[in-house]
């Protein structure tokens, strides 16, 4: 394979239990409807099989919060070589490849198989989740005989395998969010026990062969039997379509209408269509780093996870902070949505940002309650939610195993997330130039969250400033500090843009000013006050040092040279503790620096700058995957180009090499966000000037050249970087 393929396929030459739950994590499918892990047709004792559809939540009473309900593998099937499994963990493998193909969205597998009897078949597996058609998946299995044979093959809904993981005091557990389950040979259908959501699946299967029902346990569906000579082949194609109540009130109807024009269309159309949408979506999103192979695989990987979570078609829900890939987080969604994964499609593919946006201000009612229920105004955004933007995060961590648990403060304290997202917000705006979205919606996110700031901040009297106490930046090792410079700073930037928004309303949507005022309560004395408070607000200092203070008396903590812990695989807190880890000046992930990545030159020049990335560089550990990333970005944006790419790469093994050793939870999204904007905003250096936009590259040496495309005030603008 030429170094050109290369870079669109992620592989597995080898098949190695122990490793199937990292592969199903790294070679899932999707479509930004829902997204399939890579687990096998016939499944294995350590998977962790899931389909997870956008939006489908329920909270089950065994569980602390909600979680994306899996549905049932629509892809399963048990084959037999007279009468002996065909599994991968017996028999013997005579040769086998999977791999992924990110430019069409396919994941296939080969394998030469030899019974315990000594009958040789080769299989083939193919499948797909239709970019074209989000209700569609296709699977396409190809068997050849290399003995004489008789073979049976049953496709079926694995609904026995449809089950969640449920935590709470008594432990974890498998569970199933599925009541009024219907299963029939070619279809499933099922409502979630709490949230009433109803969801269908239905196939139908195209084999030279007749088909008769099939039933083993709780799972129905279609079998053949068929007896193949040596050299003889048999193909067998899978139309599947998945519907819920949020697409329609007829949920199986729907379903069955989708695949009957499915079938009707054919295969080969339908696999067509996929790829022309496929490569419609890399025509805008692909970055070409051309003298560095595995680069170039990394920022297409990182691309494709982004673009088989995020919803295209649907703007009631968000990308969560494990995409579709996993149960890790069960689905929610953070503040690593508009900081890290949002921004790639601003600046490519603006649709897919706006839908992402748009979740947040159909959430509003959830961010208003929020806020109430802790005596502010305003909106308040939760740390995570779900489909009701209500706040999701559980309050105390199961038990240990001394049986104490500690209490998670992310959910009351960690305020910064509604800045976030009227940040990504204004980005959005500047970089599209939609006054439609900023008039009609956007404003209303940016005014309600600072009207919460308004009432958050505290005026300490004796210093005549404004203050904020038992708040969490970014580095959530330390918890309830009072006045972290990144939430400071932030609000500075949100009262300053929050008044530029109601400047430009009044001026270019006079009555739609008029209607937020009224709705809003925002009159000329609350603008007064979003100045007073950004000329007022306190900006921790550190004098010795000459660097932003990361939170008051963050210096007087305990000094922990962090690279002296490594190499390590674990959480540097773990090793510590968590009380000596609070009281100590390791930091778990860019936060300051963080700050410098979000409003670059307003933090300071360049010499300040380097000041700031010396100063905590050496306190990070980089325990959340959020970290490397921003890190590279901002380290090439000052020069420090070789110490950026290994930074880059650091967060590129994230999921390719799995280097924290937690993938089979799910893809590390905002990593990926991440990393795209590092290649972006670092080393190409795109930025908005005066003018528009404007590149600053700083390019590693060995890379030739990159290119992409941004969209600016809705051009489109291919851009093409040479390292001369």
């Amino acid at each position: 394979m030429n170094p050109k393929e290369r870079s669109w396929i992620v592989n597995e030459s080898f098949f190695h239990a122990e490793q199937v739950p990292y592969y199903e994590t790294i070679m899932t499918i999707g479509n930004g409807y829902l997204g399939t892990r890579g687990s096998f047709a016939e499944s294995y004792a350590r998977e962790l099989p899931s389909t997870l559809v956008h939006g489908v939540f329920n909270h089950h009473p065994s569980d602390q919060v909600p979680d994306l309900a899996n549905v049932p593998a629509w892809y399963a099937v048990k084959l037999t070589v007279d009468g002996e499994v065909f599994k991968l963990d017996q028999g013997t493998i005579l040769g086998y490849r999977r791999w992924l193909d990110m430019r069409m969205g396919t994941l296939n597998r080969q394998i030469l198989w030899e019974s315990h009897a000594g009958k040789i078949i080769r299989v083939e597996f193919s499948r797909l989740a239709s970019m074209d058609n989000q209700h569609l998946l296709l699977q396409q299995i190809k068997l050849t005989a290399l003995d004489d044979m008789e073979i049976k093959c049953a496709l079926f809904f694995d609904y026995e395998n449809a089950f969640n993981v449920a935590y709470a005091e008594e432990g974890a557990r498998r569970v199933s969010h599925w009541t009024d389950v219907q299963n029939g040979n070619d279809y499933w259908q099922g409502t979630t026990n709490q949230s009433g959501y109803v969801v269908a699946l239905t196939h139908h299967i195209d084999v030279d062969q007749s088909l008769e029902s099939y039933a083993e346990g709780d799972n129905r569906g279609q079998q053949f039997t068929a007896s193949l000579k040596n050299g003889e082949s048999l193909d067998v194609k899978r139309y599947v379509t998945i519907a819920s109540s949020r697409d329609s009130g007829k949920v199986a109807d729907y379903a069955r209408q989708q695949l009957s024009e499915a079938v009707n269309t054919g295969y080969l159309d339908l696999e067509a269509r996929n790829a022309a949408v496929w490569q419609d979506l890399w025509s805008d999103m692909d970055v070409v780093i051309k003298g560095d192979e595995l680069a170039q695989l990394a920022i297409r990987f990182v691309t494709y996870h982004l673009l088989i979570a995020a919803p295209r078609h649907d703007e009631h829900v968000s990308i969560g902070a494990k995409t579709l890939s996993g149960f890790g987080y069960k689905g929610h969604v953070f503040w690593d949505t508009e900081l890290f994964m949002l921004p790639p499609f601003t600046f490519s593919r603006p649709k897919i940002a706006r839908n992402l946006l748009m979740y947040r201000y159909h959430n509003l009612a959830g961010a208003r309650e929020k806020a109430a229920e802790a005596g502010y105004r305003g909106a308040m955004f939760p740390w995570e939610s779900t489909d009701t933007g209500r706040e999701t995060t559980p309050r105390w961590t199961l038990p240990g195993k001394d049986g104490n648990r500690i209490r998670i403060w992310t959910g009351d304290h960690e305020q910064h997330i509604s800045s976030d997202i009227a940040y990504a917000v204004w980005q959005f705006w500047q970089w599209t130039g939609d006054n439609d979205f900023f008039a009609n919606y956007g404003a209303e996110l940016i005014l309600d969250t600072a009207i919460f700031w308004e009432s958050r901040v505290e005026w300490n009297e004796a210093q005549q400033r404004y203050e904020l106490h038992e708040q969490i930046g970014p580095d959530e090792f330390h918890e309830n500090v009072d006045n972290p410079v990144f939430t400071n700073r932030l609000t500075i930037w949100h009262m300053q843009h929050a008044i530029r928004t109601m400047q430009w309303l009044q001026q270019h949507a006079p009555e739609k000013a008029a209607a937020l005022a009224t709705q809003l309560g925002i009159s000329d004395d609350n603008l007064s006050q979003w100045q007073h408070i950004a000329d007022h607000m306190y900006i921790p200092r550190y004098g010795e040092l000459k660097v932003y203070e990361q939170f008051d008396g963050y210096f007087e903590r305990n000094y922990v040279h962090v690279p002296t812990y490594s190499p390590r695989s674990g959480n540097i807190d773990v090793i510590l503790g968590h009380r000596r880890t609070n009281e100590s000046q390791v930091i778990k992930q860019a936060d300051v620096v963080m700050l410098m990545a979000l409003l670059a030159e307003e933090m300071g020049d360049k010499e300040e700058l380097l000041r700031n990335w010396r100063t905590y560089l050496p306190r990070t550990a980089h325990d959340s995957s959020l970290s490397p990333a921003i890190h590279a970005w901002v380290g090439a944006r000052l020069g420090l180009v070789d110490e950026a790419y290994e930074l880059w790469m650091k967060g590129a093994g994230l999921d390719l090499e799995n280097n924290k050793g937690n993938v089979r939870d799910g893809i590390h999204a905002a990593a990926c966000g991440g990393l795209r904007q590092a290649v972006l905003l670092g080393f190409a250096g795109l930025h908005l000037s005066g003018n528009g936009w404007a590149v600053r590259p700083q390019l590693p040496e060995w890379w030739r050249s990159v290119s992409f495309t941004i969209y600016y005030r809705g051009r489109r603008q291919p851009i093409i970087i040479n390292n001369d």
